[in-house]
């Protein structure tokens, strides 16, 4: 047979989470609710960092891009998955399943490149509070804004290219919410070990590196505030690293025990369950992580309510 005829796959079928259909409608608000406010919260942190600027530092230049591939990063899967849930027939076709694949990989890469910019950044202020604007200066900033979009470009289409170059014959049923590589790759009636290969020798420099390089950032930050002897300087290194880590190990844990080191006893349900922790719970975190509960970020809604108050009011 060959492989032309092999491809008889136009589209996929998206199964979506496995609910009960008389719990659809509250898990349709309580999605619908959870993605408003990523979108909301996301958006608001952008815009008060392009209009105040008190806020034009390096740490918010990496957060506007945090927010804005958190807010993306949800709504590869976020709108599709609601479509399915009030679909009867929950299709998607091969091309766009593919894009949808390209673009989830795409702002999965981001958000790992520039949580380690940011770590960095956190790691220079405060082990290094006298030489940080030399060190972190608009050049490098940019550079490593740059770097991560570009890097994660190059990852996301080769993912995509390898996955394009296989076929798929009868079976079109994806058991997850979105075109998840592991799902695709297990449908495939080709020789995936390529894309196997690829997926665990990328996924050591486009996941574990970068943990790595976090954890020992904030490593270097508590071991730095721990030197001096009080109860504050204690406080202080658990709230700069304590939330951030958090997030970062929901972030890392679950996609590298997905596609690094998966187990034989992952379910279906199991790994869609995992999926939702790093696809939907974290972006919807990260505003309130990073910046809702910053002393800048809420000076700077101050400023810019207040400002426009004064508009409408002259």
């Amino acid at each position: 047979m060959t492989g032309k005829n092999q491809t008889t796959v136009s589209e996929f079928l998206l199964l979506g989470l496995p609910i009960h259909p008389q719990h659809k409608l509250l898990f349709y608000i309580l999605f619908l609710a959870m993605y408003l406010t990523t979108v909301l919260g996301n958006l608001i942190i952008i815009i008060l960092i392009r209009l105040d600027s008190h806020l034009h530092t390096p740490m918010y230049l990496f957060l506007s891009n945090l927010s804005f591939s958190d807010l993306c990063f949800s709504s590869v899967t976020m709108p599709k998955l609601l479509q399915i849930m009030n679909s009867q027939v929950p299709s998607i076709p091969y091309a766009g399943c593919l894009t949808q694949m390209y673009f989830f990989l795409f702002f999965a890469d981001l958000e790992s490149f520039l949580l380690v910019a940011m770590a960095y950044d956190r790691y220079v202020a405060i082990c290094f509070p006298l030489h940080y604007t030399s060190i972190m200066s608009p050049m490098l900033c940019l550079t490593l804004v740059a770097l991560s979009w570009v890097l994660t470009t190059f990852h996301a289409l080769l993912h995509t290219l390898l996955m394009a170059r296989l076929f798929f014959c009868a079976d079109n049923v994806i058991h997850h919410f979105f075109c998840d590589m592991s799902a695709l790759l297990k449908l495939s009636c080709s020789d995936t070990s390529v894309n196997e290969l690829v997926i665990f020798v990328m996924g050591g420099i486009i996941l574990v590196l970068p943990f790595l390089l976090i954890t020992l950032s904030y490593t270097r930050i508590v071991s730095s505030i721990l030197k001096v002897p009080s109860a504050r300087g204690i406080r202080k290194a658990f709230s700069t690293c304590g939330s951030h880590l958090s997030v970062v190990s929901l972030f890392y844990g679950t996609v590298i025990g997905l596609y690094l080191i998966p187990s034989a006893d992952n379910s279906p349900v199991k790994e869609t369950v995992m999926s939702m922790m790093y696809t939907v719970v974290t972006p919807m975190l990260n505003p309130f992580i990073y910046s809702l509960r910053n002393r800048d970020i809420k000076g700077a809604l101050g400023r810019v309510v207040c400002k426009n108050s004064f508009s409408i009011g002259g």
